[in-house]
Parts: C-alpha cells; sequence; structure tokens
C-alpha cells in the first residue's frame, strides 16, 4: 500500500511540476492577457514587414497572432518603410477589459502587383484600427485582416532571389525589371 501511495505522490508532483512549467512558458510565448496588447500587434506587424506572409509555407510563423484560420491569396503586397502603433491608450477605443481597438499607422511606398509584376510608386499614409481582443489566455488580432505590408528592403531581397532562381529567360527579366523598379525607389 505505501508503494503505491508513494507511487500516486509522484505522479502528482510530476503532474503538477509539468503544469506549472507550461503555464510559466505559456505566457512567455503566447502573449498573455496580463501584458500590453500592443507587444502582440507589434510582433504580428514587424513579422509581415519582415515578409513572413511573401510565401504561403511561412503562414503558420502569424497564425497564432490573429483569430483567423487562413489567409487570403493578394494579388499585391503593400511595400511599406515602417509602421507606428498607437501606444496612448487614451486614444483607444476601449471595448471591455478584454477588447479594444487600436489605431496603426503605415508609411506606404507603393503597391507591388504579382500577376503584372510591377511596382506602382504611390508614398502616401495608411491609417487602420486594429481590433485585438482576448481569446483563452492570449492576445489576438480579429480585425482587419489585410494584404501583406512588407518592407522595401526585404521585397528587393525577395525579388532578387526569385529573379536569379527563375529559370525561364523572358520571366527573369520581368523579375529584374521589377527589382530595379524597387531599388529606384
Amino acid at each position: 500500500m505505501n508503494d503505491m501511495l508513494r507511487m500516486i505522490k509522484i505522479v502528482f508532483l510530476i503532474v503538477v511540476s509539468v503544469t506549472v512549467v507550461s503555464a510559466t512558458s505559456s505566457r512567455a510565448f503566447n502573449r498573455h492577457i496580463t501584458e500590453d496588447p500592443t507587444k502582440t500587434l507589434h510582433k504580428y506587424l514587424s513579422l509581415d514587414k519582415k515578409g513572413a506572409r511573401l510565401e504561403t509555407a511561412s503562414w503558420h510563423v502569424l497564425e497564432s497572432y490573429v483569430d483567423w484560420k487562413e489567409d487570403v491569396a493578394w494579388g499585391h503586397v503593400v511595400v511599406i518603410s515602417n509602421f507606428h502603433i498607437e501606444h496612448d491608450v487614451t486614444q483607444w477605443e476601449i471595448l471591455n477589459g478584454l477588447e479594444a481597438k487600436i489605431p496603426v499607422m503605415f508609411d506606404v511606398l507603393g503597391t507591388m502587383h504579382w500577376e503584372s509584376v510591377t511596382f506602382v510608386p504611390d508614398s502616401h499614409q495608411e491609417s487602420y484600427v486594429f481590433h485585438i481582443k482576448a481569446i483563452y489566455d492570449r492576445w489576438q488580432i480579429v480585425h482587419p485582416q489585410l494584404p501583406p505590408h512588407v518592407g522595401r528592403q526585404r521585397l528587393i531581397n525577395f525579388v532578387r532571389w526569385t529573379e536569379l532562381n527563375e529559370p525561364d529567360a523572358a520571366k527573369k527579366a520581368v523579375f529584374t525589371s521589377l527589382h530595379r523598379q524597387l531599388k529606384a525607389r
């Protein structure tokens, strides 16, 4: 009987230890709701700016930051130089203790269209309000689902990589032209 009781105690201690460790690590990696929701927004926008949505295979990197299950196939990429998250809580729309709308401003340089493989320069600022909500124990973006907003240098590198790996000479020339257009801006 003592052996059985001892075994139950050991199993109980292991379960409690695993629960404590996983709870602690989930807060560190899963944007726990006790942390500033702009951290989640900043991480998502930073990964997007670094080109996390340029390829379908990399979508999983952003999946835990949003409340939608798959990304839309966009026909274009918004080329940006930077983004600015409003950190002043008085400028947010607080819906309740677990939900807010946070303004974000993008410094747009233009749009790169996939089908025509062209860059259309159009410097302006875009403003969006990101709806962020506590889902289970972490912050997630509920809305808007925007096209990729990629940094200019990252897009230049991506186009250059595509150009170098393109076996078809005609398509290679198109990517060379796009590469030049992006670098000129």
